[in-house]
């Protein structure tokens, strides 16, 4: 088991994940479209045609997951115009959206490590050295955690939120 819960998370019976950040995610992300709208917009993509087409998904499935990715604060449309055309939008990442990035290059990484069938396709490297670049769990203070050594717990700063709803 790589998690070691503590303290009332001990007892799997005894609790349920309730306000659970991951499932709040994947509420918002949790779809082959949306991941890849994302990757897309990572590599620069900003039109809509662009995403449909490079995605391989109809008109209607980007419109969905273009307006779900830009509801949810991860995507900003912003209207562009080519001379003698109407307006049209563009989507470009937000703060939110790039602080996605490393999720979807650990789902890559990851995907490069026991998908691939030989040498992966694309590589991540740093702009400045060329440097291959990875996605790995570290603490606060930089060092590498191994999964069997991460722990969870209920937060202090929750319980006294809960705490404060039930008064």
């Amino acid at each position: 088991m790589p998690f070691v819960l503590e303290g009332p998370l001990r007892d799997l019976s005894a609790w349920k994940p309730e306000d659970c950040s991951i499932a709040k995610a994947l509420d918002i992300v949790g779809t082959r479209s949306a991941i890849l709208i994302l990757r897309e917009a990572y590599y620069g993509t900003r039109r809509f045609d662009g995403f449909a087409a490079r995605v391989g998904i109809t008109d209607a499935a980007a419109s969905s997951a273009l307006r779900k990715l830009t509801d949810a604060g991860l995507l900003e449309k912003r209207p562009y115009q080519e001379e003698g055309k109407r307006t049209r939008h563009e989507y470009v990442p937000t703060r939110m959206g790039l602080d996605l990035m490393p999720v979807v290059v650990a789902l890559w990484q990851w995907g490069d490590t026991y998908l691939q069938d030989g040498i992966p396709p694309l590589e991540r490297v740093e702009d400045a050295t060329g440097e291959p670049v990875r996605v790995e769990l570290r603490s606060a203070s930089g060092n590498e955690v191994p999964p069997e050594h991460l722990r969870v717990r209920v937060s202090d700063a929750y319980r006294r939120k809960k705490r404060a709803e039930l008064s």
